[in-house]
């Protein structure tokens, strides 16, 4: 057994193989030790996260070396077939990298027999065993930026099928139109650990899975979507206490913006709000409300309903039947966060109204044409005298941010000159970024090894180091598991500012002292 640094909120086991893994996770799940937030397993890790107010990492691991590993790992004891479309992208270069024909692959694929190790990465994903020994495929140098849901790909010993559109690193060699993941359904995933899972080949056109819309809205106050800009999603402060399912925690990229947005419009800290990325934007109200705004700096204009055009001032203010709400470029960072009084009255996924872009979970990203009731303002759980939004010092295009990192777990996967490179250089935010990743450009970071790792949890701030050597900043919608390497992660008290960073900003990391007592 051996404790890797995380981050300053986390740390990892690493343990001999997946079996010691699962008996020791179950073991966890039964402990309840003080001070742990939430456990994820993976292949032959654990990640345990923790809150540093209540426990330091040294007692952490002293607690967790006193846990005695279950007999054996708790099991489903479920069969699942799955039927199957074998024209993946990847199929006739994975058959040619395994020395066999495509039509080979799909047999033996069909032919095996695989059960759930573990669920991660996102809910409904489950990591499959098979017991063809064939199967042992390296991931994609550089992961794609968008997976169609339903599809089966293969990675290490695994085989996996993603439950919603994704990024994603595996080989693709098929598509199932299987719903992985129902929030309405009991339980939420179709897999679980121990499952046993057949494939089925099937020639048939397959039905692309989608998200859910919002309900209609029946005669109340309400926000319209007129327009959502780059992206407007619902947040608040997320659904923590579901990774062991697979479900990530999601919540606002930048959480004290939302906490200021709320407070200056009288509700609870942690009230939904909307979320606006890139600016764009137009809400059109239905009744009367009242609005605040935090996070990045945009240039808003409210447009009364009689031909009015008023400016946003930067704290509370009202708005009346018919207004509407218009957002032009922002200036400073890249989210806004837009709070009304009372709250939305949308139903809610896991005790959360967080939409998570890369799992599903959640409300769908608005749409043109969507409306989202309001509670009344005299539902404000938080009837107090308004308050100003201060004004933060936020990233812009150009400017560089400095973010603190504590080094680990994979650190010995890069050379020396990878680690003197990551916190030296300046890494630009690209334009391939969103609420999942955020993909940094600089000189490559070199590895000291060859080889896949296998797939293990991941936090909110990881930076995650592909083949290609070019980093991924792990945002709050970011994957659970994956098998590339991470070299470190962003402090928790950093993450709002990574929440804000816009595509040209540029980003200096900064390490801390590493945990010595592990």
């Amino acid at each position: 057994m051996r404790f890797l640094p995380v981050s300053d909120t986390a740390v990892m086991v690493e343990l001999r193989d997946l079996d010691e893994t699962t008996r020791l996770f179950t073991a966890l799940t039964a402990a309840d030790l003080p001070g742990v937030r939430e456990v994820v397993p993976a292949a032959r890790t654990i990640l345990v996260v923790f809150d540093p107010r209540r426990v330091t990492p040294a007692q952490l691991v002293e607690r967790l070396r006193a846990v005695e590993p279950a007999a054996r790992a708790a099991g489903a004891g479920r069969s699942v077939t799955l039927d199957v479309r074998y024209d993946g992208q990847d199929l006739t270069e994975v058959a040619g990298l395994l020395g066999v024909s495509a039509e080979e692959l799909v047999r033996r694929h069909q032919a095996a027999t695989w059960t759930v190790a573990f669920t991660g990465y996102a809910p409904g994903f489950g990591y499959l065993v098979g017991d063809d020994e064939l199967f042992d495929v390296p991931r994609r140098s550089s992961p794609r930026t968008r997976i169609p849901a339903g599809s089966v790909g293969l990675a290490g010993r695994f085989s996996g099928v993603y439950p919603r559109e994704s990024p994603g690193g595996w080989q693709l060699i098929g598509r199932t139109d299987a719903a992985m993941w129902d929030i309405d359904r009991d339980p939420p995933a179709l897999l679980a650990p121990g499952t046993t899972v057949r494939f089925t080949r099937v020639e048939r056109e397959l039905v692309p899975v989608r998200g859910p819309r919002p309900a209609p809205v029946a005669s109340q106050s309400s926000v319209e979507v007129v327009s959502p800009g780059i992206q407007l999603v619902l947040q608040d402060l997320g659904r923590p206490g579901h990774l062991g399912e697979g479900v990530a925690a999601s919540g606002a990229a930048d959480r004290a913006a939302l906490r200021a947005a709320n407070r200056a419009v009288g509700n609870a800290p942690g009230t939904a709000v909307l979320e606006l990325a890139g600016g764009g934007a137009a809400l059109r109200f239905t009744g009367a409300g009242v609005l605040a705004l935090a996070g990045a700096s945009v240039a808003a204009e409210l447009r009364t309903a009689d031909g009015g055009r008023l400016p946003v001032p930067p704290g509370p203010f009202a708005v009346e039947d018919g207004d509407e709400l218009r957002f032009g470029a922002q200036s400073d960072g890249l989210r806004t966060v837009v709070a009304v009084r009372g709250g939305f009255d949308v139903p809610a996924a896991l005790a959360s109204l967080a939409t998570d872009t890369l799992s599903g979970v959640g409300p769908a990203p608005l749409r043109a044409g969507d409306r989202l009731a309001l509670h009344g303002p005299a539902a404000a759980p938080h009837a107090v005298a308004p308050s100003p939004v201060a004004a933060a010092d936020l990233p812009r295009a150009g400017r560089t941010v400095d973010l603190d990192v504590v080094l680990g777990p994979r650190t010995d996967w890069f050379t020396p000159a990878a680690l003197e490179a990551l916190t030296t250089q300046e890494w630009e935010v690209t334009p391939r970024s969103d609420r999942v990743g955020i993909r940094l450009a600089g000189t490559p970071l070199e590895r000291s090894r060859d080889g896949e790792l296998p797939s293990e949890g991941a936090v909110t701030g990881a930076i995650q180091v592909p083949p290609d050597g070019q980093p991924v900043l792990f945002g709050p919608d970011h994957p659970l598991t994956g098998g590339y390497p991470v070299i470190g992660a962003v402090v928790d008290a950093h993450l709002d500012l990574v929440g804000q960073l816009p595509p040209g900003a540029r980003v200096r990391f900064h390490p801390r002292a590493p945990f010595t007592d592990l």
